[in-house]
């Protein structure tokens, strides 16, 4: 069995391709086929594209707010180990002391 690698765009060649499709008269999937993209991959792009430009459904979250949202998870999960942390050095050093 073959491990196909995945392929990784960087943030430059995905608003070209946005751009592209917004500036061809070509159909999504036919633009998505012409760049080498799996379309729903591509369709999601330009759903994100509309979407920071302002033009996407009520509570739809931008890129810069989704990039937000991972960075506090990031941080709340840091955040609850340091205090797990210290729960049970609290615990052992009380325990220590109380003999």
């Amino acid at each position: 069995m073959s491990i196909k690698k995945r392929r990784q765009f960087t943030k430059e060649y995905k608003a070209d391709a946005v751009k592209l499709f917004m500036e061809s008269e070509d159909s999504l999937p036919i633009v998505a086929k012409n760049l080498g993209l799996n379309e729903n991959t591509f369709r999601r792009w330009v759903k994100q594209a509309e979407i920071d430009a302002g033009n996407g459904p009520k509570g739809a979250y931008t890129t810069a707010e989704k990039a937000e949202i991972r960075r506090l998870k990031r941080e709340l999960r840091q955040s609850n180990m340091e205090r797990d942390f210290l729960k049970k050095a609290a615990a052992y050093f009380a325990k220590e002391t109380g003999n």
